[in-house]
This record gives C-alpha cells, sequence and structure tokens, in this order.
C-alpha cells in the first residue's frame, strides 16, 4: 500500500512539474503578432475603395479587414481545414495522418496545419519547417484559439496569406486579380483565391495555369459533393477563365490618398466621400478639362459639400494625366490662388450685416482712381448707379471697389477671418481696396466650406439649431467634423445671408447653358463666379440647401491664358455637377431678422416723402436705419412744366411742385445711356439761377487729382492727358480754363486733351449759364 502511494505521489509531481513546464512554455510563447507595413487604404462612406498607397516594403497587403464573404469563407475551410471550427487549434487526426503519409513518402508531402497554425507560421514570417518549429506552432495555435475569436483567427489569415507577386491578403489580391472588392466576388473567384495561399510562388494568374484551373475545379467538385453549391452554380463556376491580368487599383481620390498618407502610413480611413458622386464627379471634371485644354487651361479642381453635416460628398484636387504632365498630381483645393470676385457676396452679405446697405441700394459705377489703382468692369463699360444686388448678380468690379471703400479694408479683412480664411494672413494696407478683386489668395476648400456655412445658417434659422459657438470647415474626416475650426459665433446672420444668395440666384448663366431655365435644378442655386488678374484662375461656386459646390480651372504653375475665366471656364462644370445632383428645393425665408419697410423702387434706399414709386420689401433688420433716399428731391416748375423756378422770381401760386430722381453730373451721365426713362432736370427759367441748388458739372476723368503723371511719346515730347466732364444738360456747352486761360469748347462729349506742365494747376469748366466747376491738380514727374 505505502509502495502504491509512493508511486502515485510521484505520478502527481510529474503532473505538476508538467503542467507548470506548459504553462510557462505557454507564456513563453508569444502570441501571432504580424508588425510588417500596410498598405494605405482609403474608402468612401460606404466602404468603397477609393485609393491605396502600396506598403513601404513594396507589397499590396491591406489592413485587417472588419469581415470575410461568405462564399470565401466556405472555400477557405473545406479546402485547408474542415474541422476548424471545432478544434482548439491543432487536428490530431490531420497530425496523424500527415506523419504517416510524409513516412510513405520519405519526403514532407502533407503538413497537417490547421488554419490557426498556419496563421502561427505566417507571423513567423515562414520559417524552414522542422520538428521543433511544428510543436513551436503548434503551441502558439493553441495559444491563439484561447486569447482570439475564430472570426479573428481567420480575418489574420486572410489578410496575411500570400497570393503570389507581391500581393497579400484577400482584399489586395480581390483588387488586382478581378479589380473589385471580395464581398463581389463569384464562386469560382472565392474558390481561386481559397487554393492560391498553398502555393503562391509555383501558381498564380499568368503562370502554370493548368495546375490552377485543376486546383480551383477540384476544389469547386468538393463543395459540390459536400452540398455547399449545386451542379448548375459548379458547372458555370467551372467555365470562368482566370484572370489575364492584373489590374490597376482604383484612384478616384489620388490627391486624398496622398494627404492621409501623411497623417500616416498603413491604415484604413473610412472617409465621408459619396463613392457614387465622386465617380460623376471626375467624369465630368475630365470631360470639362478636355474642353479647356483646347485653351491649353490643363487643371481643374471640384468639391463638393454636405451642407446638413459639412462632410466632403467628392474631393477632386485635380485631372492628372497617363503621362504625369501639367502638375496634375498637386492639390488644387487645398491650394491659395487668386481670388477674384469671389469674395464679393461676402462683402455684400457684410454690409447687410452692419447697416450699411440695403439689398437693392444704388451704387455708384463710374470711372474711378484711387491712389493709381483704377478698377474697370469686365466689359469695360459703366452703369452710373446701379443696383448692390444686380452688381453683385453681374459681377460689376466698380460698384463692388466703391462698396469696400465704403465699409474699408480693415473691416472686409476682419469679416473674412472670422469666416474662417486662413490665407489673409497680410494687413488692410497691404491689400487695399483690391482685395475684393483678387488681390489675395484663398483656397476652394475655404471658400466653398464658407459658403456651406453660410447656407447651414439659413436651414437651421428657424429652429436655431446651429452651434453658434463654434464652426468647423468641412472636412473628408468624419472626426475632424466635430472639431470646430473656429471660435466664436458666425459673423453673419441668416437674413443678410438670405438675401445675398437671393441676389446670387439672379446670375446669368454660362452661355452653353443659354436655356438653363429649363433645368429643374437651376432655380435651386445660388452660384457666383470669379476670374484673377491676368486670366490665371476661373472660379465657380454654387450653393442650395443641399449642397455646397466649388469649382477651379487654371494652370497649376500659374500661367494665365487668355479666355480663362470663372463664367467659361469654371461655371460648366459646376452646372454639370449641379444637373447630376439635380437639388430641387430653395432656402426658406428666416421667420426672424427681416422686416418689411418701403423701399423706393429707383433708388434702392428706404423710402423718403419726395420717393413716388414706392414698393415693400424684407430686409435686414440692422438695415432699417439706413438713410432714406437721397435722390429724390422737390423741384419747382413754371406751370408749363419746361423749367425750373423759384419764388423769387415767380408767381407762387402758379409753381408746381414735382419729385424728380436725381443722379449727381457723373453718374446721370452714364445711367440715361442704359435708362431711356431717366429724365435730367429741366433747365432754371431766365433769370432764376439763383435759385440753383443740384450740382451740374462733375469732372469724370482723371479721379485722382492728387498726382497726374504725363507720359513721353516716342519723340521724346510730353504727352497729354485726356480731361473728360459731364454736365447734365447734353446739348450744354462747357468752357474750359487752365490756370485762368481759355484752352477748349465742347459740347456733347466733353473730352480735352491738355499738356500741363510738372508743378499745381487749377482747371476751370464753365457753362453757358454760368455754373462753375473748379478742381486743382499737380502733375507730377517720374
Amino acid at each position: 500500500m505505502a509502495k502504491r502511494d509512493f508511486r502515485w505521489m510521484r505520478v502527481r509531481r510529474a503532473a505538476v512539474i508538467l503542467f507548470f513546464l506548459l504553462g510557462a512554455l505557454f507564456l513563453i510563447v508569444p502570441d501571432a503578432r504580424f508588425d510588417r507595413p500596410l498598405s494605405t487604404v482609403v474608402e468612401s462612406s460606404d466602404r468603397q475603395l477609393l485609393g491605396a498607397h502600396i506598403a513601404s516594403d513594396g507589397q499590396w497587403r491591406f489592413p485587417l479587414p472588419d469581415s470575410l464573404p461568405d462564399k470565401y469563407l466556405t472555400c477557405l475551410i473545406n479546402f485547408e481545414d474542415r474541422y476548424f471550427y471545432y478544434h482548439p487549434g491543432i487536428n490530431p487526426v490531420s497530425i496523424v495522418r500527415s506523419l504517416v503519409i510524409n513516412y510513405r513518402n520519405h519526403r514532407i508531402v502533407s503538413g497537417g496545419s490547421t488554419i490557426t497554425m498556419q496563421v502561427a507560421r505566417m507571423s513567423g514570417n515562414n520559417p524552414p519547417r522542422t520538428i521543433v518549429r511544428k510543436l513551436f506552432e503548434m503551441i502558439m495555435a493553441v495559444k491563439m484559439e484561447i486569447i482570439h475569436s475564430k472570426q479573428n483567427i481567420l480575418l489574420k489569415y486572410a489578410a496575411n496569406a500570400p497570393f503570389g507577386g507581391n500581393v497579400v491578403g484577400i482584399e489586395a489580391a480581390s483588387w488586382r486579380y478581378f479589380g473589385r472588392k471580395c464581398d463581389e466576388i463569384s464562386w469560382s473567384e472565392a474558390a481561386l483565391l481559397a487554393v492560391l495561399p498553398n502555393a503562391p510562388s509555383l501558381i498564380y494568374p499568368g503562370r502554370n495555369n493548368k495546375l490552377l484551373i485543376d486546383k480551383r475545379n477540384t476544389l469547386l467538385e468538393v463543395l459540390r459533393e459536400r452540398g455547399e453549391i449545386d451542379s448548375l452554380t459548379c458547372s458555370l463556376a467551372i467555365e470562368e477563365p482566370l484572370p489575364e491580368a492584373l489590374h490597376k487599383l482604383p484612384r478616384l481620390t489620388p490627391v486624398v490618398v496622398d494627404r492621409l498618407l501623411a497623417l500616416g502610413e498603413g491604415r484604413r480611413y473610412i472617409t465621408t466621400i459619396d463613392f457614387e458622386i465622386q465617380r460623376r464627379v471626375n467624369e465630368l471634371a475630365e470631360i470639362n478639362q478636355k474642353v479647356n485644354g483646347g485653351n491649353e487651361v490643363h487643371n481643374i479642381a471640384a468639391i463638393v459639400i454636405d451642407v446638413e453635416t459639412g462632410a466632403i460628398l467628392a474631393y477632386t484636387g485635380n485631372i492628372s494625366t497617363e503621362t504625369g504632365d501639367h502638375s496634375g498630381e498637386v492639390d488644387m483645393i487645398t491650394a491659395p490662388r487668386s481670388t477674384g470676385s469671389i469674395l464679393k457676396p461676402f462683402l455684400y452679405a457684410g454690409m447687410l450685416e452692419s447697416g450699411e446697405l440695403t439689398p437693392d441700394m444704388l451704387v455708384r459705377d463710374v470711372p474711378v482712381e484711387f491712389s493709381g489703382y483704377s478698377p474697370k468692369n469686365f466689359d469695360l463699360s459703366y452703369n452710373g448707379a446701379v443696383k448692390a444686388s444686380a452688381a453683385l448678380s453681374r459681377s460689376l468690379n466698380v460698384p463692388a471697389v466703391e462698396m469696400l471703400r465704403v465699409h474699408t479694408p480693415d473691416r472686409f479683412l476682419l469679416l473674412l477671418n472670422q469666416l474662417g480664411f486662413t490665407t489673409f494672413s497680410r494687413d488692410a494696407d497691404h491689400y487695399g481696396l483690391s482685395l475684393i478683386l483678387g488681390g489675395g489668395e484663398a483656397t476652394l476648400l475655404e471658400l466653398t466650406g464658407c459658403y456651406s456655412m453660410m447656407a447651414s445658417i439659413i436651414n437651421h434659422a428657424n429652429d436655431n439649431s446651429f452651434n453658434k459657438q463654434g464652426y468647423s470647415m468641412p472636412s473628408y474626416i468624419e472626426s475632424d467634423l466635430m472639431n470646430p475650426a473656429s471660435p466664436g459665433p458666425f459673423p453673419l446672420s441668416a437674413a443678410a445671408i438670405w438675401c445675398t444668395f437671393k441676389a446670387m440666384k439672379e446670375v446669368n448663366r454660362p452661355d452653353d447653358y443659354a436655356g438653363w431655365k429649363n433645368f429643374s435644378s437651376s432655380g435651386s442655386v445660388a452660384w457666383k463666379t470669379g476670374t484673377s488678374f491676368g486670366f490665371r484662375d476661373a472660379w465657380a461656386i454654387g450653393v442650395c440647401p443641399q449642397y455646397a459646390i466649388g469649382v477651379w480651372a487654371g494652370n497649376a504653375d500659374g500661367e494665365g491664358r487668355t479666355g480663362l475665366t470663372g463664367v467659361g471656364s469654371a461655371a460648366p462644370l459646376l452646372f454639370d455637377i449641379i444637373d447630376m445632383l439635380n437639388p430641387d428645393e430653395w432656402f426658406s425665408e428666416p421667420e426672424e431678422g427681416l422686416i418689411e419697410v418701403e423701399i423706393c423702387r429707383e433708388s434702392g434706399h428706404r423710402a423718403s416723402p419726395y420717393c413716388e414709386n414706392i414698393v415693400l420689401q424684407k430686409i435686414p433688420r440692422q438695415d432699417a436705419g439706413t438713410p432714406p433716399c437721397p435722390y429724390h428731391i422737390q423741384v419747382h416748375m413754371s406751370e408749363d412744366s419746361r423749367y425750373q423756378v423759384t419764388k423769387g422770381c415767380y408767381p407762387g401760386e402758379k409753381i408746381l411742385h414735382s419729385s424728380w430722381f436725381v443722379l449727381p453730373p457723373a453718374q446721370e451721365w452714364y445711367y440715361r445711356k442704359g435708362h431711356m426713362e431717366y429724365k435730367t432736370l429741366p433747365p432754371f427759367l431766365q433769370g432764376c439761377e439763383d435759385g440753383l441748388q443740384v450740382e451740374q458739372i462733375e469732372l469724370l476723368y482723371p479721379r485722382n487729382l492728387g498726382g497726374i503723371y504725363v507720359p513721353l511719346e516716342n519723340d521724346g515730347q510730353r504727352g497729354r492727358v485726356v480731361f473728360e466732364a459731364a454736365h447734365r444738360s447734353p446739348r450744354e456747352k462747357l468752357f474750359w480754363h487752365l490756370d485762368d486761360k481759355f484752352v477748349a469748347e465742347t459740347s456733347i462729349i466733353h473730352q480735352v486733351a491738355l499738356n500741363p506742365a510738372p508743378g499745381k494747376h487749377l482747371l476751370t469748366v464753365m457753362d453757358s449759364r454760368g455754373n462753375v466747376l473748379e478742381t486743382r491738380f499737380v502733375v507730377i514727374e517720374k
């Protein structure tokens, strides 16, 4: 009895020692880890592949997938490890069978490895096969089964299995061999992917096709015999040919891939980009770029933003060519470029917000010069005076500069910074009045993003749900949308934005869209174009309640091309995208912030007592304090309404009192050319001139009298300066005097070419009724 107890104690002691040895070994044996470089993968919001970048070791090796397709799993388990779901990492039956087969063949024919053991082997970078290594892998497999789920083990296998060449993992293999994601593969393709890792260096598409087809078809027959697929499916799968060549991976957003690669390699990025919208925008951009290419304009970019979320739905940073010419890989969405007139809506909205402007207030549009800066309208014409809303919709330059002069560059620059622009880094003195016409630079991302935020303000004006404490620029990464980029409340109210978008809705469409009103979406988009100095940048941005769309066209190297304009080169793509998206809604009028006031129809100002044609118009509440109409005055007329009179020269009981719309002479001179209904003031009755109260003469050119430069002609002689004036009476004669010396008489067209010497001068212009304009100016030498 004692001897038996002693023997039992020895067995127990040995068991304990063995248990601790195995436990120690279990702890020492590492888990299967894969630290090899991974490809950077970028996917759309619906998990479609947008693009990828090869891993740093030259392998196409995607990060671990979230799941595997059922067809592939069925093929893999039936081919590699039928009892995968039942064993603890090792299959003793398979191991014994492999030992017998190898013994009979006097060489290693079958390894008996389970899928888990193969994962262990792959984690060690496929070391030489030895008995010690096999035991090591078995322990690793058991440990893996304890630590990981069966699903996770399958994912590790599928993501790291070799598929021939530099293709690793099922996702990369599916794209490289079949040109589509793995959950769209057929039974034949799933079977091929299941057998490939068995001997990837010996068989893969393009090499030993007969052997590869035999292995695939054998597996398909096994699936049929085991009831996994029916006979018809098996026959059709067997008939499918092998892929003949490797496919290129999708490159829908190469600039996004490059930017995300810089954030961190070897990651899978799920973006906010909509795959189908991105694909269509790319197609439309390529078509428009080919058209622009006829004018040697080689680059184009487009962005589509979801107004509700701020998510970027399409990001076409450029159109690259096969040869790589013309900087097609440069991201033009984030490249600072001259703005042209694309900033005008912000100035208009800012002046509405500050109470300096009513939506249709008249703005001066005559030749001007500010310290040597002489802005001109694109068509080189002038309107005299134009409604602010019309100036915006027609993108007139001179009224915009006049508005900025009133608002001041300092305040406008502050507004731009508050809106979230980061590219205006210098002070207002540097930009001056040219800021509104392209004197500064902005990015398509920030421009379109700002219009998107303005649209969001209106969308949520009636429910007050917009985050007024901070707002963020759009992003194609979901997490970035949660982090406000601009502190403080949004600087524009819904009322000011609504009036601005209303004006932008009236913009004339491009020539190719002469029938734009027939589009269902045409009335649902506010849009603006811009063209930079030297025809280097063309802009077009459209916004509606659902989307904000931005387009830039030009040359990445800054080369200008005559004919490169926002309307002609960028707007066609904008409208192609709008037509594709087909928005069908317009912004709801804000319930708060707008008030209805009486507005003078002719001047757009708040109606004065002398305004006769009055309309009710909703304007931002803060504009209710703008001055009343200054252009309607009361005029005293003779009883035949032919002359102006005064009480001192005409019987009081015969005087007729009339309201008259009167513009300053220079504005009047241009305004009446386009407004046949405009009536100039009648002359004063002889002897009644003492009552003259309205300016009769105004100098049109030059405007900058502080320093006029007279250039030299080709023969070295001093040239001449053309002075031009306007008079209220079209037929009135003007008499010109320079330094009290008569120099000329003009009628109808009042222009005089003078050759004043350097220094100070006095110019006097007089009409036949004795009205006088005196102007002092200085001629400078350079």
